[in-house]
């Protein structure tokens, strides 16, 4: 068996596609080959790039024979911007994929009993994202903006992003041309130096209302009333420009200080019936109809009828929490965020609801998560958990909290499976049935898939 060497030319068959987009080959010495743009059921001829003990990477030189979940043209900006991974696939064999993969993790858990239904859907594969973040760059050509190229800093030009609206690469393009015309620099991240670091937008679901949120390394956007009445005569529905500073060496896109320099500080949306004010570091789904499926999901696995207490932990600005406050008699959100808490008192007050109140507490501290809260409202016995947890899901901690609360009904909303299901195996331990599992696709295209579930205790 001879050893694989990068640059060597390989006719490959792919059986399988990762969730990272990857189409799973093996070489002849056993070693899996990751290959972009493959899809499982292509033969391609592929060049070795990256060979490692255990596996390498392959770079597909040309298709063979294509798979017939193979689907081309689903988008016009590079393949190096790694966005959507599943360009190449049907959308029906990406829900199989995402499905397979939520019931890999329980199974991986130690949960095959558990039933994992079909990958819902809300449909659009489209347009359908409602935030951007741009990097901003310079050319031999001027000013220009798009997206990072697969773990590198390197921007990929992506005007006509296929998971945006069309009106946001038309927004980059203007704000490009403008800042190249008056010879503003980009930022550089080596050096420090040079003002525009990122575009960042931001629209409402129906495009009446975009947000633009230039991000400079500095305190001051220059040219800025010019920009905003050129800007604002070409697009009209921008009603809200805000510039963020962010002067520090980081990855982090915002920086803490806003300047409001025309309209409001905020767009609105309504989402599932309520009205939402949405700042630009408030965290908002990305996908409305999406998000309304899995909210309305979530709301009937709870059960409530109008009566008991509903308990919102990770709540962000309220979304869900105000999404049900009709099914419950009383509403208590916890955020860590003091920015987010005050978002969510906000749409409390837009949207008129009396019962819902949200304070600051962290939820990895499981002890001291319900102490302020109870120290004003006395001891609270809620009849439902809504947990909405970031990637690396809960703290062991808090679950045992919640079993030795007693708490009857958990509903647990979460945007990664195999967290999902550590946690859920850690519940059902503790004494918790585990209810029907829903994976709903809230970013097609891309590997993410979000799932809701309830567990009963015992």
């Amino acid at each position: 068996m001879s050893d694989l060497t990068k640059g060597e030319v390989l006719v490959l068959e792919v059986t399988d596609l990762n969730n990272l987009g990857y189409g799973v080959a093996h070489a002849p010495d056993g070693r899996a080959v990751f290959l972009g743009g493959a899809v499982a059921g292509d033969t391609v001829r592929a060049q070795i790039i990256k060979v490692n003990k255990t596996f390498a990477v392959g770079k597909v030189t040309q298709v063979l024979t294509a798979s017939p979940d193979r689907c081309d043209g689903y988008c016009d900006a590079p393949a190096s911007c790694g966005g959507c991974v599943y360009r190449h696939l049907s959308y029906e064999k990406e829900l199989e994929l995402k499905h397979g993969f939520v019931i890999h993790a329980f199974r991986k858990a130690g949960l095959s009993f558990v039933n994992v239904e079909a990958v819902r859907t809300a449909g659009a594969v489209r347009g359908y994202r409602n935030k951007a973040e741009y990097p901003i760059t310079g050319g031999k050509n001027g000013l220009y903006g798009g997206f990072y190229a697969t773990k590198t800093h390197r921007v990929v030009p992506a005007l006509d992003c296929a998971l945006q609206p069309s009106v946001f690469g038309e927004i980059l393009h203007f704000f490009c041309a403008f800042y190249t015309e008056k010879g503003i620099e980009a930022y550089d991240e080596e050096t420090g130096k040079g003002l525009l670091r990122h575009l960042y937008l931001r629209q409402s679901y129906k495009g009446e209302q975009i947000m633009v949120c230039p991000v400079i390394n500095g305190s001051e956007l220059p040219h800025v009333l010019e920009f905003v009445g050129k800007l604002i005569q070409k697009f009209p529905q921008v009603t809200s420009v805000t510039v963020n500073e962010n002067r520090k060496q980081t990855n982090v896109v915002l920086g803490e200080k806003y300047h409001t320099v025309y309209g409001n500080s905020y767009i609105e949306d309504t989402l599932c019936g309520k009205i939402f004010r949405i700042a630009p570091a408030s965290f908002y789904q990305v996908n409305h109809d999406a998000a309304e499926l899995l909210y309305h999901l979530a709301a009937e696995r709870t059960g409530l009828d109008g009566n008991g207490l509903l308990l919102d932990l990770y709540c962000g600005a309220g979304t869900i929490g105000l999404s049900m406050a009709e099914r419950a008699e009383k509403v208590i959100g916890i955020e860590i965020v003091p920015a987010a808490v005050d978002c969510a008192n906000v749409n409390k007050r837009l949207n008129g609801i009396k019962n819902a109140h949200f304070h600051c507490g962290d939820a990895a501290n499981a002890e001291g998560l319900l102490a302020p809260v109870e120290q004003e409202r006395g001891t609270l016995h809620p009849d439902v958990v809504i947990l909405d947890p970031p990637r690396k899901g809960c703290d062991a901690q808090l679950l045992q909290f919640l079993a030795a609360r007693e708490v009857p009904r958990i509903v647990y909303v979460s945007c990664n499976p195999d967290t999902l299901a550590r946690d859920c195996a850690i519940l059902h331990d503790l004494g918790y049935e585990i209810g029907v599992v829903t994976p709903v696709d809230l970013f097609p295209r891309t590997g993410h898939v979000e799932s809701v579930v309830c567990l009963t205790r015992k």
